[in-house]
């Protein structure tokens, strides 16, 4: 129906015949001379209607917005002043001389002008039409490139595409499951896949040696911007490798891919820190390295400190007394101090102190803060120079369990990254490594795996795993780009005594093992190689790419924060004999139904 796409006509095509189709992005009418701006997913063209094509320049005076229509007609150049160098089709136009309209119509629901300001509640109930803004179509486009480049690194590397099952069963990864029930086995259910984790782990016991899949994942858990229930993920296993291998294949991998799609090349070898530092000097897991701020600890220049709030934390085991300097901060207003304040007490902080560095070489006077009085010179001393302050800087101390320190000052270090405008441009990637391969819950009081119960321990020794849980450190790395999670991924137990131990640690009893992952564990006993892996979040790197604010922005339909398809109207009601068929009785419940946004 067309010869060519509105975005790739260029001056190349003047004085030939051309046909376009899409939508009408905008009419104009000019002295008797109708213009159409044709859009389609590759940009725009501007369609010129004479009053002298009689049939034609009837036709076009009925067209409105997002009429779908065909045109034929003789690419010319712009007359002189017309021309639009902000499109790549902006020295031409196309004289129509045929008109075709594929189909009308009505007045859309919302515009495609991309300044228009539209609710989330419509952009999700007309996805169709969102998708036919110019930013979403450069997502989706961007992200057709992503799977591609990644597909051809991956193929170059000598990986294997190989899907696994979706229909499964129900594992224990950190977040509720979607249940299936079985209409064949009564009172069963199938689970959609959290991860492929044991099916990727069962192709190395296979032979695959090295495989990968573009797969769909499922959690049911509570959303947020970068947080979806169904998503997609980029998962990778090899067999005979360490970490040091599968580190060096996924940097090639995503270097290859910045650099196909973004024309970006990214250090090589990527910088590397574990996750000890990262905590210490970032406050986070997923440091932002463009930010130049860190955190200083100072908790034995405050232990002695008649100060209860700093001398309390800094006398604990589970405590933190740390400083993030900010220079030239002073010029800060107590009003965006107490935003800040209220900022941090979202992570658990009780409070923000600070101190303001009018002149260093004056000591105490130099300084204003109403924390001063209770700290000794030698205290005030020691944190200025440890610090590093100089004149105009402001000081923000976090004290309280390293966790709360950690999680607020970190995000403090974020936020005023941002607003202080201390974001360097580029890209950053880091690894971040040796973790620790248990966390403690105290409220539980019981151990959590940090990344996932089939990560191997840096020490090959059950009986040390299970005596001194506390001390145990992971082969685990994760790679973080600009401030955000884009992989996590593991050496992997490959025995059965080592995948019993770990269990033992977590509470996993031996029946309940068997009755959960019976067919790993009976795999493991039959010459499982040492393998290793890890999982890219396709959603979150593209957004990345992309510059949006949110994931929605980079995937074709989206849910909303309750997972509600306001396009489709999922999660819908079943009906009685659909209910009959899988042996199900529903039972009323008090709780409301979620809202659409």
């Amino acid at each position: 129906m067309r010869s060519h796409y509105s975005g790739d006509v260029n001056a190349a095509a003047i004085d030939s015949e051309i046909t376009v189709c899409g939508w009408v992005h905008r009419r104009r009418d000019h002295g008797g001379v109708i213009f159409v701006d044709l859009r389609d997913r590759s940009g725009l063209i501007q369609v010129v209607f004479d009053p002298d094509e009689a049939e034609q320049f009837a036709q076009a005076e009925r067209l409105r917005n997002e009429f779908v229509i065909q045109v034929t007609g003789r690419v010319r150049a712009r007359p002189d002043g017309t021309v639009n160098k902000n499109l790549p089709s902006g020295e031409i136009e196309v004289y129509t001389t045929a008109l075709t309209v594929l189909n009308a119509s009505e007045t859309p629901p919302l515009q495609l002008d991309e300044s228009e300001t539209v609710g989330d509640t419509a952009r999700l109930r007309y996805r169709y039409i969102e998708l036919r803004k110019p930013r979403m179509q450069r997502h989706m486009m961007l992200r057709a490139r992503v799977t591609r480049a990644v597909r051809n690194a991956l193929d170059e590397l000598g990986f294997m595409d190989i899907e696994t099952p979706i229909l499964t069963r129900a594992t224990p990864e950190g977040a509720r499951d979607y249940l299936v029930p079985s209409r064949t086995q009564p009172g069963h259910f199938f689970a959609l896949p959290q991860s492929p984790q044991l099916f990727k782990q069962l192709l190395m016991v296979a032979g695959m040696d090295r495989y990968y899949q573009i797969a769909r994942c499922f959690r049911d858990e509570d959303l947020r911007a970068d947080r979806q229930p169904e998503f997609t993920q980029i998962d990778i296993e090899a067999s005979f490798v360490d970490a040091d291998d599968i580190m060096a294949i996924n940097e090639r991998m995503i270097r290859a891919l910045f650099k196909d799609v973004l024309d970006a090349d990214l250090p090589d070898p990527f910088p590397r820190m574990s996750y000890a530092e990262a905590m210490r000097r970032f406050g986070s897991d997923k440091p932002d390295l463009r930010i130049d701020l860190e955190l200083v600890d100072v908790a034995d220049l405050v232990a002695d400190t008649d100060f209860k709030v700093f001398s309390g934390p800094a006398n604990s085991d589970s405590g933190r007394v740390a400083v993030l300097r900010v220079p030239g901060g002073s010029s800060l207003t107590r009003k965006q101090i107490d935003g800040y304040t209220e900022f941090v007490s979202r992570y658990g902080a009780k409070g923000l102190a600070y101190v303001k560095v009018n002149d260093v070489a004056a000591g105490r006077e130099g300084l204003a803060s109403p924390i001063l009085k209770f700290m000794s010179d030698a205290a005030i001393a020691g944190i200025m120079e440890r610090c590093g302050a100089a004149d105009g800087d402001l000081l923000f101390f976090g004290a309280d369990s390293a966790k709360v320190v950690n999680d607020a000052l970190g995000a403090l270090r974020v936020r005023l990254g941002h607003d202080l405008e201390r974001v360097a441009d580029g890209w950053q990637p880091l690894w971040v490594v040796d973790w620790p391969m248990f966390e403690y819950d105290t409220e539980t009081k019981r151990w959590y795996a940090a990344h996932h119960p089939f990560t191997a321990p840096a020490v090959d020794d059950a009986d040390a795993l299970r005596d001194a849980p506390h001390d145990a450190m992971a082969k685990a790395y994760d790679m973080v780009l600009n401030g955000s999670e884009i992989g996590g991924g593991s050496v992997r137990i490959h025995t059965p005594e080592m995948q019993q131990a770990a269990f033992d640690v977590l509470g996993i009893s031996p029946e309940e093992a068997t009755e959960k992952f019976g067919f790993l564990l009976e795999a493991l006993k039959y010459g499982a190689p040492p393998h290793a892996g890890i999982a890219f979040g396709l959603d979150r790197l593209v957004m990345l790419m992309a510059g949006a604010d949110s994931i929605r922005e980079v995937i074709a339909f989206p849910k909303t924060q309750t997972a509600t398809d306001l396009l489709t109207g999922a999660p819908g009601l079943a009906d009685n004999a659909q209910l009959r068929e899988l042996g199900i009785r529903l039972r009323k419940t008090d709780k409301p139904a979620p809202d659409a946004g």
